[in-house]
């Protein structure tokens, strides 16, 4: 097959230069014209404009050219189908160069080929199969034998050994007539069937032809009887099948990630269709090269994500809609590409918000793709109890990834991290991801360091614009999924406004949140689902609580989800008085020269252990208490254990984050980190160290300014 010329684009010269034209003297209209061979549109133009040169096209120049030399002036070359160098012309009807037709051509035909590709006179490979009393046969492929017969042996063969064969008769029934030969010198040239290049998306209307498919192998998995390929090209994707015995691994060199050459014949199967395979060939080379960009522009066009008007109107989401597009776009094209998707999620209400409306968005997308079992295979939901990517979370994941890659052949997750995965604390568990080719998305609104993105292929973090933490993960999380599958929006549209009471968000976006969703749930139902997620993330610990969130957050029975709330809220409001009853007691409180209040209470000796509320909450709780107490006043609620501090503060202009690093440095030996908002947050410490880093802490509150 020929090739359009590189060299010259396939015009077959080059042009080497120009001189004025000689018919019109470089001036690009024609002398003389008869006029009753134009028409009367013809002359009305020719009236106004005069005509162009016949010779130059009005140019006035002629351009001087050369024969291409790589093509010799054809504008098309063959490739050599033994070397693959460019040649001219045929050599005796072969797509052969000169040297390579000097040495004899020997095929090796693949699994695709039957009896119409054999040709008498030629040469082939083949092994040797089984003997007999009358001669050998020998296999050409795994459908195709013949015989070499016992009189045209002049040496003994051994099974399994290879052996050139020539084609000596093509008798009737397909049956081949072979003759052994010796070759010093050859080229071996593979042979296919010339079978029809056909799409994925076609493969519906193909049942019961033979064809072809070229793209992406996404997941080998094998079965107790044939070994399942999913192939992908820029249509969609097919499972392809092929058998070698019972449970055996066919094809055991074609993996994951590999781009492939796959034919057979498509079959119906229930509902959907298959390939049979009957040739599997890993694609190499500038074929490769070829398939692989087909389809990364075809996937590209399909998972840009939608254009969408935001629920309400912010300037921090319009500039942050570029971030949250790309977010949106690598997780569509994760979804096509069959890449898992592993969502990260802290364990409260904005983290579970925020992780339910990526949620309910990719999985109708996931089974589209993968088939209504597709879920189990190729997404999961995680909960972190810390708000940052822990080391006990990464090497949890690593190795659930490595174990489906081992059984079912999957690729490595697509991580996406919502509510965490801003700061320096999550890096240590981003390096192992890295080492694992683990890609990695964050959508947080925790205040962020740089340094994090450097592991990132997208983060949205409403720092990055200007907004702060106001804008919670639950809000940029609804408003990311609207945009990869709109069509969820009147399911999740309720999401930013239970995580922004869960959060205590103060934004004007909460607010218009809240409203938008006030004709269906009050106030105290959106702080009642709040605190609900809050109480059964405390017991679910490293579960998911697939089915028990969809109640609470009404994706259900919404008698259901009513009476659930109800009842967790009782329960957990019930232990609140109980473990407040006991801390109030036990609260210090001083003014510090600011004029802030700095409440201070030990929760590891005044308050209720391993029990809700844990002692983030406690501290929280204590802290609304107080607030209602000194109303008006700057007010900072410091709850501590032995190697830990919470922070809650109303009225006061901290920075957390910067407290931490200062106190990193300042406090020598005391192994102080931690983070989280401004305002709010928490730090660690080593437990000897806790008097000097409470009293640093203590200066350090005292020292910022109150509103």
């Amino acid at each position: 097959m020929s090739e359009k010329c590189q060299e010259c684009d396939g015009k077959g010269y080059r042009v080497v230069g120009s001189n004025k034209c000689p018919e019109c003297k470089g001036a690009g209209k024609s002398k003389s014209i008869d006029l009753m061979k134009l028409s009367e549109k013809d002359v009305d133009s020719f009236l106004k404009n005069g005509s162009d040169c016949n010779r130059c096209g009005g140019s006035g120049e002629i351009e001087t050219r050369e024969d291409c030399t790589v093509c010799s002036g054809k504008g098309a070359f063959y490739k050599c189908k033994i070397c693959g160098n460019a040649i001219a012309d045929l050599y005796n009807g072969e797509e052969v160069c000169a040297g390579c037709a000097k040495k004899q051509i020997v095929y090796k035909i693949d699994d695709s080929c039957d009896i119409n590709e054999m040709e008498v006179g030629k040469y082939y490979h083949s092994t040797v199969r089984n003997l007999a009393d009358f001669g050998v046969f020998v296999d050409l492929n795994s459908s195709l034998r013949g015989l070499i017969h016992s009189s045209n042996l002049k040496e003994e063969l051994k099974v399994g050994e290879p052996v050139i064969v020539g084609v000596k008769e093509i008798r009737p029934k397909g049956k081949l007539d072979l003759v052994p030969v010796k070759i010093k010198e050859y080229q071996t040239v593979e042979l296919e069937k010339g079978l029809p290049l056909k799409l994925a998306s076609e493969a519906s209307d193909l049942v019961g032809m033979n064809v072809r498919m070229e793209g992406e192998v996404i997941q080998v998995k094998q079965t107790a009887g044939p070994t399942i390929f999913t192939i992908a090209d820029e249509s969609g994707q097919i499972s392809a099948a092929a058998f070698e015995s019972a449970g055996e691994r066919a094809y055991p060199h074609i993996g994951s990630d590999m781009i492939v050459s796959a034919t057979g014949e498509i079959t119906s199967r229930g509902d959907s269709v298959q390939l049979e395979i009957r040739s599997l060939k890993k694609v190499s080379g500038a074929k490769e090269d070829e398939i692989l960009k087909r389809i990364e522009a075809a996937l590209d066009r399909r998972a840009e994500p939608y254009t969408v008007d935001f629920m309400v109107e912010s300037e921090v989401l319009e500039k942050l809609r570029p971030a949250m597009m790309k977010v949106a776009k690598e997780i569509r094209k994760a979804v096509i590409k069959s890449i898992p998707i592993l969502l990260r999620h802290h364990a409260d209400a904005d983290g579970m918000t925020a992780a339910l409306a990526i949620e309910k968005a990719i999985l109708p997308l996931i089974r589209e793709v993968n088939g209504q079992d597709g879920e189990y295979y190729f997404y999961k939901r995680a909960p972190s109890k810390a708000p940052f990517y822990e080391t006990t979370d990464v090497v949890r994941d690593i190795s659930f990834a490595l174990e489906d890659m081992a059984r079912h052949g999957q690729k490595m997750p697509l991580v996406v991290s919502v509510d965490n995965g801003s700061t320096l604390e999550d890096v240590p568990a981003m390096r192992q991801a890295r080492v694992y080719g683990i890609e990695m998305i964050v959508v947080d609104h925790h205040h962020p360091d740089e340094e994090v993105d450097e592991f990132l292929k997208a983060h949205v973090n409403p720092a990055h614009v200007g907004g702060d933490f106001g804008m919670t993960a639950g809000m940029l999380c609804t408003e990311v999924a609207r945009m990869i599958n709109p069509d969820v929006e009147d399911l999740i549209k309720h999401l930013p406004a239970v995580a922004a009471v869960g959060d205590r968000s103060e934004a004007e976006e909460a607010k218009d949140y809240i409203d938008m969703v006030s004709d269906r749930y009050s106030l105290q139902d959106l702080k009642d689902m709040a605190l609900a997620l809050d109480f059964e993330a405390y017991w679910l610990k490293f579960n998911n609580g697939k089915g028990i969130l969809d109640d609470i957050l009404d994706f259900g029975d919404t008698k259901v989800h009513k009476n659930l709330v109800k009842l967790l809220c009782e329960q957990a409001n019930e232990m609140i008085d109980e473990q407040i009853d006991v801390c109030m007691a036990h609260v210090k409180t001083q003014t510090l020269a600011n004029g802030a209040l700095l409440n201070v209470l030990d929760v590891e000796n005044y308050a209720h252990k391993f029990t809700f509320p844990p002692p983030g909450k406690t501290s929280g709780e204590v802290h609304d208490r107080l607030c209602k107490r000194f109303e008006g006043k700057p007010v900072i609620t410091l709850g501590f254990g032995p190697d830990f501090a919470v922070i809650r503060s109303r009225g006061v202009r901290m920075n957390i984050p910067k407290m931490v690093k200062e106190l990193h440095e300042e406090v020598k030996g005391g192994g102080v980190n931690g983070g989280g908002h401004l305002v709010v947050g928490s730090i660690k410490f080593v437990e000897g160290m806790r008097t000097e880093v409470l009293s640093k802490l203590a200066e350090k509150v005292g020292a910022v300014e109150v509103d």
